[in-house]
Order: C-alpha cells, then structure tokens, then sequence
C-alpha cells in the first residue's frame, strides 16, 4: 500500500492520463476497487481539447452539452425567459448545438452497438465495456480481459475494436460519411 501522499500523487497522475487520453499509467488501477477504475474510464469519453489527436467526444463538446443542460434547468425555471448559450462571451448558435447533440447521439449509438457485439463474442461485461472505451476513445488501458493486453480476445472480437479504433481516431461522422453512397458519386 501506498502512502497518503503517493497514493495522492498517482491518483492525480492516473486522473489526468485517462481524462486526455493518454493512457499511461504509473499502477495497475484494475485492481483498485471498481468503482474507480470505471469512473476514469467514463472521464475518457472527455477525452482530449478540440483540434488535438486525443481521443473521446473532445472536451468542448462535453462543455457545451453541459452547459446547454443547465440552460434547459433555467428554461424550466423560467418559461419565457431567453436564455442564450454563450461560450467565451459568444453566443453558440443552435446549429452548433443540435451538431453537438448529433455528434453525441451517433457516438453513444456507435459505442452500445460495438460493446454489444463484443459481447456476443463472449467477452465478459467488464472487459467488453473497457475495451470498447479504451478503443474508442483511443485510450490503451482496460479492465478484465484486456487489463494487460488483448490477446485473449477472439479474432472477430479484434476485428470489431479495430473498427471502434478507426471511428475513434477519425471520429465518427468522419468515418459514417465514407459508407454513404453519395460520398463515393463524386
């Protein structure tokens, strides 16, 4: 066991990794209670700032989703209040907002999709869950199974994360937008 201090400094370091991204790690917290180590893979889906190679939704996106959450909270407070999103003095148009919203929607739909099929490749719950966040989010590090690498995954499972891999690194709609007919016209 670590100190109060050590065990301070890693769980800030461990934090700040899986949030960006960057997926190293200084201990193996797939032994930590399971609690934690869900809780930092969840902080992957932030993932990295807009324009970085990071991986997740990005953090402006999740930025905006929260704030146009609590815009929605003081609209229900105030029904014929305008309430305007503004991010840095601007104001964010309601194009963005619904682009935002999509973007979510298609990336929550692609990621319960994907872990889905990884169950059905007989991957536990823990190890489908994680090894579909660290692929998608472009992270590394999972839990179970793929705790240390992912070598015990079938070959169609493999297949299935190399996909979720691309749709992370591309992004989603970038990826979506090469098997629509109309791309491929021109």
């Amino acid at each position: 066991t670590l100190g109060v201090e050590d065990s301070l400094i890693h769980g800030v370091f461990q934090t700040i990794s899986i949030a960006t991204t960057t997926g190293f790690t200084t201990r193996d917290f797939s032994i930590w209670p399971l609690f934690l180590p869900i809780l930092l893979l969840m902080l992957s889906f932030m993932g990295g700032c807009v324009g970085s190679t990071g991986g997740g939704m990005k953090a402006m996106r999740i930025l905006l989703i929260f704030r146009q959450g609590v815009r929605e909270l003081r609209q229900l407070l105030h029904p014929n209040a305008v309430i305007p999103l503004k991010l840095d003095a601007r104001r964010v148009q309601t194009e963005v907002i619904s682009a935002v919203w999509s973007f979510f929607a298609v990336y929550m739909f692609c990621f319960v999709m994907i872990w889905l099929a990884l169950l059905a490749t007989d991957l536990d719950f823990i190890s489908a869950f994680s090894a579909v966040v660290a692929t998608m989010n472009n992270l590394g590090p999972g839990l179970g199974e793929v705790s240390g690498d992912y070598g015990s995954v079938s070959e169609v499972g493999k297949l299935i994360l190399c996909l979720a891999m691309l749709m992370g690194r591309l992004e989603v709609f970038t990826l979506l937008v090469l098997f629509t007919p109309a791309f491929w016209r021109h």
